[in-house]
């Protein structure tokens, strides 16, 4: 009996006083549904597959995925073989997170630059998958043997140093890269008012005609 009192003043004790309940139910349940709603609307679960279309939850990986898609990379590799750790699961997924944090904040403070570069964690995984996936073409076998540090000497450098394009072009920028690519995704919309409503209204009541560029 003395027992399931304390247990139960334990529990009292984790509860706000009385006159806060209300309050503090309110702020539960609103702190709860929108991040239930920010994980619906982000479409977070996609992060969890390979499936490089997850890319495009940020429409300003459009161009990055676009030229993967023209590229010889899309037949044997996903943006998750390149730019994610492979050594372990773990550590696959607790890259993926902390990469997705910072993507996320920058996308929703609009930070991102013209031009996205690699950070330097993120060059260091994709210098390593280049190696793992392309190891027989940077090193000899039998050279190996004779030849000191040969594997050092092969991929000390970087692969983009001189493989510049591949895959996503030597032209990166925002405004460069992009919709001009066929084919046009399903988020992107084929065709594209680019004239604010109230100003067609505007026009129209002038008596002005307008002339939509074609897509």
């Amino acid at each position: 009996m003395a027992e399931s009192v304390k247990k139960k003043n334990f529990f009292q004790r984790l509860l706000p006083p009385r006159k806060w309940r209300m309050t503090a139910t309110l702020i539960a349940g609103a702190f709860f549904g929108l991040g239930f709603y920010i994980l619906k609307l982000s479409n977070a679960a996609s992060y969890l597959s390979d499936d490089p279309k997850a890319c495009l939850n940020c429409h300003v990986m459009t161009p990055q995925y676009l030229t993967w898609n023209k590229s010889s990379h899309r037949e044997v590799a996903s943006c998750n073989d390149c730019h994610v750790p492979q050594d372990n699961v773990f550590n696959q997924y607790y890259f993926k997170a902390m990469d997705g944090l910072y993507h996320s904040a920058v996308f929703t403070f609009r930070a991102e630059p013209e031009v996205i570069v690699a950070r330097e964690g993120s060059a260091e995984v994709i210098q390593n998958n280049c190696i793992r996936c392309h190891d027989t073409r940077i090193t000899d076998a039998k050279l190996l043997t004779t030849v000191e540090n040969h594997e050092v000497h092969r991929t000390d450098r970087t692969c983009w140093e001189c493989h510049r394009e591949v895959p996503h072009g030597r032209v990166k920028s925002l405004s460069s890269v992009g919709h001009q690519i066929e084919p046009i995704p399903a988020h992107i919309p084929e065709k594209r008012d680019i004239i604010p409503s109230w100003l067609r209204t505007y026009i129209n009541q002038k008596g002005d005609t307008i002339s939509q560029p074609s897509p």
